[in-house]
């Protein structure tokens, strides 16, 4: 019997042990605290633009903190927290009678190191096993670390509603302030929270939560933290709150990039609990301005074709044309309703602003801006084509006849462009428009000169962008530094620029896009008044409508159609329904900022040539063609860059496209 009771002890305290001490984790990490912490989005002017988080968390210093908050949870959660040792007995006892009394648990009798060993190492779970867990691991806490350190852990753990963890979030969302600036009112209203945070929330009733803010003062004053007059002062200061209504973003496509990024390169864990500062190349004022112009052109489209609000759909993409930093991105009009960025994952066809590249590749292939080509009538086989034949037409339905390149590019004359693309070679020209950014599969027939293979608005901005770079090709990218917690530098961007055609070739296409503005297809945009350059886009039954333009410094894209494909409308062509978006969001940018002239490259000369015949001329329809040194016709006066200005002259041309 003795050897049977002896094993039934031990038996017994194997439980209790097992119960009670077994799975007991150990608090050497306490040192080395690492909660969830937000991860945070900024500007190029380091303005907070997003936030990443499974719990709204950032972490601050209890030194950092007034003593006057620490006081008021102190006061409101655990009055003898400076006396006991992780326990206090007397609150325990007093729990336990009216737990028992209630024959079940209805009070906790927690201290604050308490909670934070629930909060850390615990679930919450009501039952006796779990609080005597929690009291063995308080217990150790209070011996491991000082009173300051648990304090630092509790306003940096707690929870205080509405999604907010922690002393600083949490003033942040109630007060829009750091947890550095808060004042007694405040401090004593976030610390009546912990209890029951929803029960107290102020949003959610606020003469509860002044009742509770109430309780705590008198706490404070009943502990001697705060005078009489401090309490009643206190009382009577009216409290501001931040309105709840979560904060519109700013830029939530742009973001959205940043964020699939990270998850993409990181994982979920580093994205959402390890606070990395991501610091990248939006400017607000530039995305403010893209917000807005979107809105206001498409507004203006529905409002003219009269179709629902909110119906049809658009893109833009600014960006720093030396280095591919984006500076703002619209993906469409409603982030809430739709998630997919247009500017980015959607493809499209390009239309006529396809046409750039096919007279670059001419260019770089010995064609002039004054090379003619007739527009006429033609036909080329095509066993698709019920009859076998493919018939391309312009878009008046018009033959103009003998047609410099100069002419037909402005005018965006359709003929001449699949003429021209059958003279130099699908192949070649598909080739030249993947070297200048274009990354999308592209189709190898002459409808190619059309447009009609599909884009991302991000990738063709980035092809205008090489033209507009003097034949520098630029990798567009969102992010410039990425600093993890520690202050570690994760990475950090440098341009990615190569220079894929020649510089001279690069201005000859950018001078003839220049007369696109000034007298074609985009000249809507000519009242910016500053040199632009840039091609329109309007693909069959007006789809699609484009519009992207550069300047010596900054490159945008504009697109505009409907997700399910469907006419715009006859009459909304890439000049009407894109091109007044590209200059709403363009000059607001550009209004504080000094006007730039394009830098003409070495080995360029200028001729005084008639554009419509492409023959030297000096009458008053004569403007200053560019050529390659050695190319020009004999006999003319050649023009060197230091002897005048070569502004494209305007001329009103027909034409829209």
């Amino acid at each position: 019997m003795v050897i049977f009771s002896i094993l039934a002890i031990f038996l017994f305290l194997a439980v209790v042990y097992y119960m009670f001490f077994a799975e007991i984790p150990s608090i050497a990490t306490l040192k080395d605290y690492r909660p969830n912490i937000t991860t945070r989005v900024y500007s190029d002017q380091n303005e907070l633009i997003d936030e990443f988080f499974l719990e709204n968390r950032k972490v601050i210093n209890i030194k950092e903190v007034p003593k006057v908050v620490i006081y008021a949870f102190v006061a409101a959660e655990d009055s003898r927290f400076f006396e006991h040792r992780g326990l206090d007995l007397a609150s325990i006892i007093r729990a336990f009678f009216k737990n028992l009394s209630a024959g079940r648990i209805v009070q906790g009798g927690s201290t604050i190191t308490q909670q934070v060993a629930k909060s850390l190492f615990l679930t919450p779970e009501k039952s006796y096993v779990r609080k005597i867990r929690e009291a063995i691991l308080a217990y150790k806490i209070d011996r491991y670390l000082t009173k300051e350190e648990i304090l630092n852990l509790y306003i940096n753990q707690i929870y205080l509603g509405h999604g907010t963890y922690g002393i600083e979030a949490a003033a942040q969302g109630y007060f829009g302030k750091s947890a550095r600036q808060l004042t007694l009112p405040e401090a004593a209203m976030l610390a009546g929270l912990p209890k029951a945070p929803n029960y107290y929330s102020p949003f959610n009733n606020f003469e509860r939560a002044r009742a509770r803010q109430a309780y705590v003062l008198e706490r404070m004053f009943e502990d001697g933290y705060i005078t009489k007059q401090d309490r009643d002062r206190a009382l009577m200061t009216p409290l501001v709150l931040r309105p709840m209504k979560p904060k519109e973003k700013i830029a939530p496509y742009f973001t959205e990039q940043v964020r699939r990024y990270i998850l993409e390169k990181y994982g979920s864990d580093v994205l959402y609990k390890e606070g990395l500062e991501i610091y990248t190349t939006l400017n607000v004022e530039a995305q403010k301005a893209a917000n807005e112009a979107l809105e206001r052109g498409l507004r203006e489209l529905e409002a003219r074709e009269r179709f629902e609000k909110g119906s049809v759909q658009g893109a833009i993409v600014v960006m720093e044309m030396k280095t591919g930093a984006i500076k703002a991105m619209v993906g469409g009009r409603d982030f809430q309703k739709s998630e997919f960025n247009r500017a980015v994952q959607s493809r499209r066809l390009p239309g006529s602003a396809f046409k750039p590249f096919i007279y670059a590749a001419a260019f770089d292939k010995g064609l002039t801006p004054t090379h003619v080509i007739v527009d006429e009538p033609v036909e080329y086989p095509d066993p698709s084509s019920p009859d076998g034949w493919w018939r391309p037409k312009n878009f008046d339905g018009k033959f103009n006849g003998p047609t410099t390149l100069r002419t037909a590019l402005v005018q965006s004359r359709n003929i001449v462009t699949v003429k021209l693309l059958n003279e130099i070679g699908v192949d070649y020209a598909a080739q030249y428009a993947a070297n200048l950014g274009i990354t999308s599969p592209l189709s190898r027939n002459l409808s190619l000169a059309l447009g009609t293979s599909a884009v991302s608005l991000l990738e063709m901005v980035r092809a205008y962008a090489t033209i507009g770079n003097l034949g520098q090709r630029v990798t567009p990218y969102f992010i410039t530094r990425i600093v993890d917690r520690t202050g570690q530098v994760l990475e950090e961007t440098t341009p990615k620029v190569e220079q894929v055609i020649d510089p001279r070739i690069a201005f000859i296409t950018t001078h003839v896009m220049r007369d696109v503005v000034e007298s074609g297809t985009g000249r809507r945009v000519r009242a910016i008044g500053r040199p632009v350059a840039g091609k329109t886009g309007t693909t069959n039954d007006t789809k699609d409508a484009w519009f992207i333009g550069f300047t010596p410094s900054l490159v945008a894209g504009v697109w505009v159609g409907f997700d399910q494909e469907r006419s715009l409308g006859r009459q909304e062509v890439g000049g009407r329904a894109a091109a007044p978006i590209w200059l709403y969001c363009m000059s607001k940018i550009l209004s504080q900022k000094p006007v730039e002239g394009f830098p003409t490259p070495e080995g360029i000369v200028f001729v005084r040539m008639n554009p419509h015949t492409g023959q030297p001329s000096s009458d008053g329809k004569a403007i200053f063609e560019c050529f390659l040194e050695g190319t020009t016709p004999p006999g003319v006066t050649v023009y060197y860059p230091s002897e005048g200005s070569f502004d494209v002259i305007p001329r009103e041309e027909p034409g829209e496209d």
